[in-house]
């Protein structure tokens, strides 16, 4: 232990910065793209659409049936081959590591937030259906403004723990050779062969973004069961 030198983290620490940087804003993209899809595609299997639930519902099962490092080698390797022939050149597109990082991440993230979100719209009363008809409001503005802003809220706790696990996946694109925050700590170490320090690091800044994020899911759940139980 005597030998561990962390000064060299300290003149590192921009350039983990940025990796930590890179790593929030996929974090944040792939929430905001995930969850809109997300809830699209919930709504899709919570309306029963004949052809569009089944294929909503296979999306869903494969996109939980497989691991993400998987997800991200299919769109970086597969799609740009389906590209050029679809182009009709027959010769591969390249999408770019970034560009597939964010986009695999958003619809990886979208099964599992529609799931979220299907079982929030099960779990509606429906008496909530029955008074928006009696206050003759549309289908479109019962969802919006009664239905899906209910639904949030109540599963708010369960998408926030779903996105602490998509913030530490976002690790995974190191595969990729981006710089997250875990490719940045495993460039250094490699650079200057401190390995121990670079990865002790980064798993505090893990730990501690982690652990703050876990005590608002803690929070949150502990805020609407006492709402409950005023009701």
């Amino acid at each position: 232990m005597n030998s561990l030198d962390f000064s060299i983290v300290a003149q590192a620490w921009p350039y983990l910065w940025s990796g930590l940087l890179f790593s929030l804003a996929l974090t944040a993209v792939a929430f905001v793209v995930g969850l809109i899809l997300g809830t699209c595609l919930a709504l899709a299997q919570h309306f029963e659409v004949p052809v569009l639930g089944k294929l909503v519902r296979g999306y869903v099962a494969l996109m939980r049936s497989i691991p993400l490092i998987l997800v991200l080698f299919w769109f970086f390797f597969l799609v740009p081959i389906v590209l050029g022939h679809l182009a009709g050149n027959g010769r591969p597109i390249p999408i770019g590591a970034t560009w597939t990082a964010f986009i695999t991440f958003g619809l990886f993230e979208a099964a599992y937030y529609s799931e979220i979100i299907r079982v929030g719209l099960r779990a509606v009363n429906r008496g909530q259906f029955e008074a928006c008809q009696a206050l003759a409001l549309s289908t479109f503005d019962t969802y919006r403004c009664v239905i899906l802003p209910q639904v949030l809220r109540v599963a708010s706790p369960i998408i926030l723990s779903q996105t602490i696990i998509l913030f530490q996946d976002t690790s995974l694109v190191y595969v990729l050779s981006l710089t997250d925050l875990l490719g940045a700590a495993s460039k250094l170490a490699q650079l200057n062969g401190r390995l121990v320090e670079m990865y002790l690091v980064i798993t505090v800044v893990y730990l501690a973004i982690s652990s703050v994020a876990s005590q608002c899911v803690a929070s949150l759940r502990k805020r609407y069961a006492i709402a409950g139980m005023r009701r």
